[in-house]
C-alpha cells in the first residue's frame, strides 16, 4: 500500500520539563517549606515555529522556566493545586497563541527533625518514596468551565502478609501457578483521581483524606485479587468524597514467594519470602461515577 496524500503537521506542544522549585516561608521562627517538580507544557497556534521555523509566536521554555519560579513567589506552591492553576491561567491569559496549558507537579514530603521531643522549626528529613502529583490544565479563554485538576500520588508503597488470596483462576497448557488462600500482598501504587469542580476544595485536606481512605480499605477489605482491591479503593475515596469524578489506579504486583527452605530440613510457614522485583503483573482500573462530568482534556497528555 503506497499512500501519496499532503504531508502536515498533527498534534504539537511544548514546555519546559522538571523544574525543580523548593519555596521555603519565613514569616515566622518556625519555617515552612514546598518541595516540587513543575512541568509546563503550552498548546496553541504554534504550527509555522515546525514546518517553517517561524518563531515569533513561540513563548521560549526558558521563559516558561523563569514564570515556574516567579509564581513560587507570587502564587506559592502551597497548595500545589492553586499554585498550578495559578500558572496555567498566567500562560492562557496573558499569551495570545497559548490555547492551553497543562502543568505537571510531583511533591517530595519532608518531615520535621524532631529535638528533645518536639519538632524543630527549620530543620528536615525527606520523606518517601511516595510522591504528592496534581496534574492542571487551563483551556481556553473564554467563562465557563475551563480548569481541571487531577490530584494524586504515586510509588505509595502498600504492603500486608495475609488478607489475600489468588485462586479459581483460568488454566491452560502453561499454567504452573498454584492457587493460594493466603498470601502476602504489596504494590507500589500510583493513583490519581479528577476533581468535578475547582471551586471550594481544600486540596491538602483532599489529598490527605483521598490517601488515607485508600490505604484503609487495602489494609481492611479481604482480597481476593489485586483488581478487587483496586477497585474497592477508587469506590471508596468516591463515596468519601462527592467532589471526586473519577480515580485511575495502576499497580504493580510486588510478588513475594515462599522460600524453599525444606531442603535445609527448615519449616517456612509463610515467615520467609524471596521479594521478586521483576517481572511481575501491572493492573489497571478507572473507578467513575455514571454522572461524572466530561473529562474534557483533563487527561490529555
Amino acid at each position: 500500500m503506497e499512500l501519496t496524500g499532503p504531508i502536515t503537521l498533527s498534534d504539537n506542544r511544548y514546555g519546559k520539563a522538571e523544574n525543580r522549585v523548593v519555596r521555603v516561608y519565613r514569616d515566622s521562627a518556625r519555617h515552612e517549606i514546598r518541595d516540587v517538580n513543575v512541568s509546563t507544557v503550552l498548546r496553541g497556534d504554534f504550527a509555522a515555529a515546525y514546518t517553517v521555523g517561524d518563531q515569533t509566536k513561540v513563548l521560549p521554555t526558558d521563559t516558561q522556566k523563569q514564570t515556574a519560579y516567579a509564581y513560587a513567589k507570587i502564587a506559592g506552591p502551597q497548595p500545589i493545586e492553586d499554585y498550578g492553576l495559578a500558572l496555567a491561567r498566567h500562560f492562557v491569559d496573558r499569551t495570545d497563541p497559548v490555547h492551553s496549558a497543562r502543568i505537571e507537579i510531583e511533591e517530595y514530603a519532608w518531615q520535621r527533625v524532631s529535638v528533645n521531643g518536639g519538632p524543630h522549626d527549620h530543620a528536615w528529613t525527606r520523606q518517601g518514596p511516595e510522591v504528592r502529583t496534581a496534574t492542571i490544565t487551563v483551556a481556553g479563554k473564554d467563562a465557563g468551565q475551563r480548569d481541571w485538576v487531577i490530584g494524586g500520588v504515586k510509588d505509595l508503597v502498600l504492603l500486608k502478609s495475609t488478607g489475600s488470596e489468588f485462586a479459581d483462576f483460568l488454566v491452560d497448557e502453561f499454567t504452573v501457578l498454584e492457587p493460594t488462600a493466603d498470601r502476602m500482598l504489596a504494590t507500589s501504587l500510583d493513583a490519581q483521581w479528577r476533581f468535578a469542580t475547582v471551586r471550594g476544595i481544600d486540596w491538602d485536606a483532599a489529598y490527605a483524606g483521598i490517601r488515607q481512605r485508600m490505604i484503609e480499605v487495602f489494609a481492611t477489605r479481604h482480597s481476593k485479587a489485586l483488581q478487587q482491591t483496586l477497585f474497592e479503593m477508587g469506590k471508596a475515596a468516591l463515596e468519601a468524597y462527592p467532589c471526586l469524578a473519577e480515580v485511575r489506579l495502576a499497580a504493580p504486583n510486588k510478588h513475594h514467594f515462599d522460600y524453599d527452605l525444606g531442603r535445609f530440613g527448615i519449616e517456612n510457614r509463610g515467615e520467609v519470602y524471596h521479594a521478586a522485583d521483576r517481572p511481575y503483573g501491572l493492573i489497571h482500573a478507572t473507578v467513575a461515577r455514571a454522572d461524572a462530568p466530561d473529562p474534557g482534556p483533563a487527561w490529555t497528555a
